[in-house]
């Protein structure tokens, strides 16, 4: 098949989040055999959508990537009180109001609905990853009425969803992808009902780290023998990294031993001062699987995930994580795995903690949990076909949707209708 994604971001230097999850479906979508091209922004960074990556055409293992120009940059002082007013201001909120939201949001791509009116065509079906950003709420529109179309939506409990712009949006794919049973199920609470579509997961690759990395990692940036625990990801208060980060100042104020906290990933606020907090920004994938191993533990505090694919990664190593329990993804992800103790607020992170220096038993038992669920659920083969069975199911329902709509416009159809 000819597919397409559509994606606010797309590149092997982003970590983490929908963008990276697309780079991986689109990937594995080749190599199980189809071509797959990706529409994008030039951004790097969401903050601002600056145009970093080169307009036009290139190939990115495997995959066809078009990155249009951003038109218009997103900065706080405009952006932020929209969003304030849209998530919490009066109600009803106009149309054109919630419109001028969307296009603020971003990013705003030039030619972006023309190209994909030129192009759709050529595609067996159109992709749309993550619900929220204007890649989706401008372009889907314009592919369901052309080709198949089905909304990746990385859905979860956060105020934006409950935008009324949404309810029609969501009406408009032949299918979706899910990632878990509760974002399935949260769509269908906000939405009103189950929406045609099927949880798929996302596959994770099953490489473990080498002995020899993970003790060069360790020398490499000053950590030695101590203990560590490892938050992987963007460093951002929405992610819960500013939370976690004072908790963790907060437990070693109680608790002055060894124990360090590593943070991996591009950092949008500053990070404190601390003497054992070490900042080392982005790592490629070999020395991100080798921080993994050494790690006491991952810990993963976000409040809003669809899906965390850093915990898989950290099951892969045979790490345990600590997980933020008001995310109901997290939760049923620890639960299912039984990988994972869920944690919420400092008290419950202080014992945790505890617990994973104290009982090295119940931490690596945890981590050969966590290894089973990933390999008896998310290996790469069992989803792509997953994903290549519901795609054959939007092909159907958009030729049913399409011969229902012709035989509507035929006089025939058309008396019918008047009787």
């Amino acid at each position: 098949m000819r597919l397409l994604y559509t994606v606010q971001r797309y590149g092997t230097d982003i970590v983490g989040g929908s963008e990276a999850a697309c780079r991986m479906f689109a990937e594995h979508l080749v190599g199980a055999g189809h071509d797959v091209e990706v529409v994008t922004s030039c951004a790097r960074r969401y903050l601002d959508w600056a145009n970093e990556y080169p307009a036009g055409t290139a190939e990115a293992n495997g995959v066809v990537v078009h990155r249009l120009a951003v038109t218009r940059p997103r900065t706080d002082d405009t952006f932020g009180p929209l969003n304030q007013w849209t998530i919490a201001g009066p109600r009803p909120m106009l149309t054109f109001q919630q419109t001028r939201w969307s296009q603020r949001m971003g990013p705003e791509l030039e030619g972006y609905r023309g190209w994909l009116m030129a192009n759709a065509a050529r595609f067996d079906a159109a992709i749309h990853m993550t619900y929220l950003y204007a890649t989706t709420t401008f372009g889907l529109p314009v592919t369901a009425g052309l080709i198949p179309t089905i909304m990746q939506p990385t859905a979860h409990n956060e105020p934006a969803i409950w935008v009324r712009r949404f309810d029609t949006l969501f009406r408009l794919p032949d299918s979706f992808l899910y990632f878990t049973p509760e974002e399935q199920s949260l769509v269908g609470a906000r939405f009103g009902g189950e929406l045609d579509g099927s949880v798929v997961g996302i596959g994770i690759d099953l490489v473990e780290a080498d002995d020899a990395d993970v003790a060069d990692l360790r020398l490499t940036h000053g950590l030695g023998d101590d203990p560590y625990l490892l938050y992987l990801g963007r460093i951002d208060p929405m992610k819960g990294a500013v939370e976690a980060i004072q908790h963790f100042i907060a437990y070693k104020a109680r608790y002055p031993g060894r124990l360090k906290l590593v943070l991996v990933g591009d950092a949008v606020v500053d990070v404190p001062a601390h003497p054992d907090i070490r900042s080392i920004g982005f790592l490629d994938e070999r020395r991100k699987r080798s921080v993994l191993r050494g790690a006491i533990a991952l810990l993963q505090p976000s409040y809003f995930e669809s899906f965390s694919i850093v915990l898989c990664e950290s099951w892969v190593q045979r790490r345990p994580a600590l997980v933020q329990s008001a995310s109901p993804v997290l939760s049923g992800q620890a639960q299912r795995s039984c990988g994972a103790i869920p944690y919420h607020g400092f008290a419950e992170f202080e014992a945790s903690v505890n617990r994973m220096l104290t009982n090295r038993s119940l931490a690596s038992g945890l981590g050969a949990n966590g290894r089973r669920y990933v390999e008896d659920h998310y290996s790469w083969p069992s989803v792509v076909a997953a994903v290549e069975a519901e795609i054959g199911t939007a092909i159907k329902r958009f030729a049913t949707r399409r011969a229902l709509r012709a035989s509507r416009s035929t006089p025939q159809g058309r008396s019918h209708q008047a009787h």
